[in-house]
Order: structure tokens, then sequence, then C-alpha cells
């Protein structure tokens, strides 16, 4: 475990229970890498956030240069923002954005990266036979990735 600093404005965090929320409910986010030549490497990606064990899911090819980097060094940042709102009358945004740390692997076993599979397209697609019909056609390209989270935190945003 390491040591990491304090959330600086402490007095816009917010709760674990609301970043699973965002990590639950907004779209996509953007996961960082250890890139080429000591540059960072981010890409933007769906997710799916699974409470049962409290890991995040993301797909992709099973090659590629995002796998090839996390072979490398499997530590990763992913950050993510919800949609965010206008109060009435008010021109400044308020959001909530997380940014998890961790580290990540491929999911190797088939019946575990399958139900994962089904969980982020349900997330995603109108329907399970959208899903299953997607799987049935695309499982032997599929690479399925786990973070781990080690250190979780959110803030309320607003802009000004």
């Amino acid at each position: 475990m390491y040591n990491y600093r304090k959330m600086r404005r402490f007095k816009q965090e917010i709760t674990r229970e609301e970043c699973i929320e965002v990590l639950k409910k907004a779209p996509r986010g953007v996961l960082s890498m250890h890139g080429e030549n000591g540059f960072p490497y981010s890409v933007p990606i769906n997710q799916y956030y699974d409470e049962e064990n409290g890991k995040l899911y993301f797909h992709g090819a099973k090659e590629g240069l995002k796998l090839d980097l996390l072979r490398e060094n499997n530590k990763v940042c992913f950050t993510i923002l919800d949609e965010g709102y206008q109060n009435e009358g008010e021109w400044p945004m308020h959001f909530h954005s997380v940014i998890c740390l961790g580290t990540i692997h491929e999911v190797t076993d088939q019946k575990s990266l399958i139900y994962h599979l089904r969980k982020l397209g349900n997330k995603y697609y109108p329907s399970e036979e959208d899903v299953e019909d997607l799987i049935a056609k695309t499982i032997s390209r599929i690479c399925m990735l786990q973070m781990d989270i080690e250190k979780m935190t959110g803030k309320h945003v607003k802009e000004s």
C-alpha cells in the first residue's frame, strides 16, 4: 500500500458512495498509463463498476498499444466526470469528478470474462438479446481488463 497525499480541496471531497455512483452512471472516462518514451498515454474508454467486488472493468481488442503498455507496467489512473448540471440563472457548471489509482490485469478465465462482458454490455446496449448477439460475434477478439482500485477520490467541482 502506498502513502498518498490528502486532497488539497478537501471541502469539495465527495463520499465513497457518491464516487461509486459516478463510476456506475457515467458512460465513459479516460484510462491513463505509462506510455512510450516517457510520455503518458491516455485513452477514452467505457467502463463498468462491479459493486460486488469493487473493481472496474473495461474491454477492448486482444492486441494493440494499450495492452502492450499495460503488460510492461500495469499501474494506471482512471478519471471520470458525471454529466454535471447548471443552476437556473447561473453560468457555472457543477459536476463530480472521480480519480481511481490502481493496477490492471487481463481477465483470463473465460467464464469470468463472459460474466463481466455481459454486465458491461447491459450498461450500454438496449437489450440482453443485443448483448448476447454481440458476445457471440466478437468473443474471440475481446480482451477484458480488471482494475483493482487502490485509491479513489472524488470531488464536487463548480466552474468559476
